[in-house]
């Protein structure tokens, strides 16, 4: 369209015009969720964006981070550059939907919603595509590999797509919110993510004579047991804070004390103090572990992203844009989760928002991350609706 809508028939074209792309997007979400693409493997899922761009004059980039897309649609009047971010990834679960479109690719799936996001942004850019001259600025369309490993996103930006940007946008499907409702989180939103791999040795030797080993199994236990007071004795309350433990290898049978143990864990945290507080806590206490055990450790300790911090400069306009577009009664203020999300790395350079958008099928009782997840597809025109309002009103011309 080449006019300027006003405010009342602008509602109802979005509604239009996505409910009209509905069924396009719908087919291609069950293409991609049939030929899921593990991190940095989104080689068949980027070829899949790019020709959509082709195929509606948006120009872009592949290999953005190895296998992102990065697309760009100029507004008809200057103003702020908007990133709206999509990620493209499956995961290492093996699908047992029975779904007619299910995944072919063993032990690969879908099951956190990446297709849906995918294809969502897809449709939103279509319209935003058709309406650039009414945009004063400028759409930066990030799709991105590799979120599920939380590297993704900082690929992309290595490779510049945060350069320039103004504001940025994210979006999460959430199963535990029907279609057609919408949260949102004021400050932090989701965890910093840290892993750490801890490595303890001994001495072996046979389990009847333990006075002559050196037992890591149970520096491992008083480990484990001593890292559950780091969140209970030395975070602030008020400040969340979890320490888990994830893997525990070492030994290979009844009646030996192993050589070595290796433990796996990571470390959720929204607020910088209580994520230092919690690494110095672990540290300490593999020291301890060193000295009253009798045993060498070795601690590897990976800070992989920030928490996600939604700003009030993006919140406040998204949550009027939607409360516009749909009402404000299925806008509903959500709570801080303890998951992670490497948008934040985007969210840490410029003012960013995650939406979450309801994908819960009646009657189902899904989960993300699970072999069984079937989201509604009802939640694919919704939240293209959603991420085209919030745009154009983040770039109008009277913003």
């Amino acid at each position: 369209m080449r006019r300027e809508l006003s405010i009342n028939n602008l509602s109802t074209h979005l509604h239009a015009a996505a409910s009209q792309l509905a069924p396009h997007l719908t087919a291609i979400r069950r293409d991609l969720h049939a030929n899921p693409e593990l991190a940095f493997e989104e080689h068949r899922t980027a070829g899949i964006v790019a020709d959509e761009l082709v195929r509606l004059g948006i120009p872009h980039r592949t290999g953005i981070g190895r296998t992102g897309v990065l697309g760009i649609i100029e507004g008809g009047l200057p103003g702020p550059t908007l990133a709206l971010r999509a990620d493209m990834d499956a995961l290492p679960i093996h699908e047992e939907t029975g779904l007619p479109f299910a995944s072919t690719a063993a032990g690969k799936m879908h099951a956190c919603g990446h297709d849906i996001h995918t294809v969502t942004l897809l449709g939103a850019a279509a319209i935003l595509k058709e309406m650039a001259p009414q945009i004063a600025g400028r759409i930066v369309l990030v799709f991105q590999p590799a979120e599920e490993t939380l590297q993704g996103a900082a690929a992309m930006i290595a490779d510049g797509a945060a350069e320039g940007l103004d504001m940025a946008l994210g979006f999460h499907n959430h199963p535990d919110m029907p279609v057609g409702r919408f949260s949102f989180v004021r400050g932090p939103c989701l965890a910093a993510s840290d892993l750490f791999d801890l490595e303890i040795q001994g001495r072996s030797g046979h389990a009847a004579h333990p006075y002559a080993a050196v037992d890591p199994i149970v520096a491992a236990a008083h480990f484990v047991t001593q890292a559950q007071t780091v969140v209970s004795r030395e975070v602030k309350p008020l400040h969340p804070a979890v320490v888990t433990i994830g893997q525990s290898a070492g030994g290979t049978t009844y009646n030996i004390i192993p050589e070595r143990v290796h433990l796996k864990g990571t470390v959720r945290t929204l607020h910088p103090e209580a994520r230092d507080t919690a690494e110095a806590a672990l540290r300490r206490l593999v020291q301890g572990i060193e000295t009253g055990m009798r045993v060498a450790a070795r601690l590897e300790y990976r800070r992989m992203v920030p928490p996600l911090v939604n700003d009030e400069r993006v919140v406040n306009p998204a949550v009027a844009a939607l409360a516009a577009q749909f009402g404000a009664e299925v806008v509903q203020e959500g709570e801080p989760s303890m998951g992670s999300e490497d948008f934040s790395a985007f969210a840490e350079r410029v003012p960013a928002f995650q939406l979450g958008i309801g994908s819960g099928a009646p009657g189902r009782q899904d989960r993300l991350h699970n072999a069984q997840y079937q989201p509604d597809e009802g939640c694919i025109p919704r939240g293209v609706e959603a991420i085209a309002r919030i745009a154009l009103d983040l770039l109008s011309p009277h913003a």
